[in-house]
């Protein structure tokens, strides 16, 4: 692939992608379903929505003030997939606007689980919903703690989905 080809991937990758602000501690990023990312039948081929995840979780990291790959490079903080999973609901089409959202579960000082809900913007469908476990490691993939920084933002991000869980409780 040359260059101008290169670039150009690029340029439609930045397009289809918006992310939007942090409500609470949920990330929503927005994107839009290219051809490449159907199958046959015209639907959105299922590995693609863990790629998606990862998309959301980069973003929302972004939006909690810090970049994954900071985390790598100044920390030498890695976090792992450890699990994966993936429930199917309804079937998203080429040129479908998805919006991805994405909140933290759970955390401790190795383990971070994150949740995700893939839903169709033009009619709000809920089309997956998600949720991956990732082990806190160094460069050589051994087991460490988050260092106190992404720790504290992370607490504080499931604090505020706590928070709004159990408002919207009380109102229902």
């Amino acid at each position: 692939m040359g260059k101008a080809a290169s670039k150009l991937d690029s340029q439609s990758d930045q397009a289809a992608m918006t992310t939007l602000p942090v409500r609470g501690a949920i990330g929503e990023t927005r994107l839009r379903v290219r051809y490449a990312e159907t199958d046959q039948m015209g639907v959105v081929y299922h590995s693609n929505y863990f790629i998606w995840f990862e998309v959301g979780r980069v973003e929302l990291l972004r939006q909690l003030g810090f970049t994954y790959r900071e985390m790598e490079r100044e920390a030498e903080c890695l976090i792992a997939v450890a699990d994966a999973r993936c429930r199917y609901k309804a079937p998203a089409r080429y040129d479908d606007v998805v919006l991805v959202r994405t909140h933290l579960k759970n955390v401790r000082e190795s383990l971070i689980h994150f949740g995700y809900q893939a839903i169709r913007e033009a009619d709000g469908t809920l089309l997956a919903e998600g949720e991956t476990t990732h082990i806190v490691t160094d460069r050589e993939l051994k087991r460490r703690e988050l260092p106190g920084k992404y720790l504290q933002a992370f607490k504080a991000a499931v604090a505020r989905n706590d928070d709004g869980r159990a408002a919207a409780r009380e109102q229902g």
